[in-house]
């Protein structure tokens, strides 16, 4: 399938959310990635709703909803009302997960599962009937402009024949640290959906270069 580059406005200059998600439509981004964070579950307090609902009005491109925080299936339905296309939630803050995901599809919304860089995968071999996508970070949650952990390619190659072996049609995303200089590796492993923030929206010659020095890498 064709790899998705999911660009994330953790990154953006918010003083111009509007023009630099105009941007990375120009670009050629297929989704635009929105961290949540809580200041609980990770270091930071970003976005929530009100954020989503105004990239909603500003693009028609699927809008993918990384919840970085405790207790998120109370939060489900208000992120759907707001916009989101796909909300991902964190393996670590959900003792109830089957629950969670299916929640997330009764909304009519796509579910990801998200496992942090020392997270064992296994647990989605009971899972991959109620994952549209897995996300693998690359680096602990938090903060942007992280240097990319080498043994994601490991866990990366592990979670695809897992994938594989259980039949779930599940694509596999990577956020952290996705650059020039990492993207190829992420893809041989198997992942088909690039979540970057820095290597984009700090791109010495803007946003649509960064977007397509990552495709060009992908060729």
């Amino acid at each position: 399938m064709e790899t998705l580059i999911s660009p994330s406005i953790l990154s953006a200059d918010l003083r111009y959310l509007e023009g630099q998600i105009r941007a990375c439509e120009e670009g050629g981004a297929d989704a635009i990635h929105i961290d949540v964070m809580d200041g609980r579950f990770v270091p930071l307090i970003t976005f929530g709703q009100a954020i989503v609902k105004a990239c909603r009005q500003i693009t028609s491109l699927p809008l993918d909803c990384h919840l970085m925080i405790v207790e998120p299936e109370k939060q489900l339905e208000e992120f759907a009302k707001a916009g989101a296309d796909l909300i991902t939630v964190h393996w670590e803050t959900c003792p109830h997960i089957h629950r969670t995901l299916q929640t997330i599809r009764s909304l009519g919304l796509q579910a990801g599962l998200t496992f942090n860089p020392a997270t064992p995968v296994d647990g989605l071999e009971y899972l991959g009937d109620l994952v549209d996508l897995v996300l693998i970070m690359s680096v602990n949650p938090g903060f942007g402009g992280q240097a990319f952990i080498p043994s994601t390619i490991t866990k990366i190659e592990k979670t695809s024949a897992l994938l594989k072996k259980i039949g779930s049609p599940a694509i596999i995303q990577v956020d952290g640290g996705i650059e020039a200089a990492t993207v190829r590796s992420v893809y041989d492993a198997g992942a088909r959906n690039m979540v970057a923030g820095t290597s984009i929206f700090k791109h010495p010659e803007g946003i649509q270069a960064g977007i397509h020095t990552l495709r060009e890498k992908l060729k």
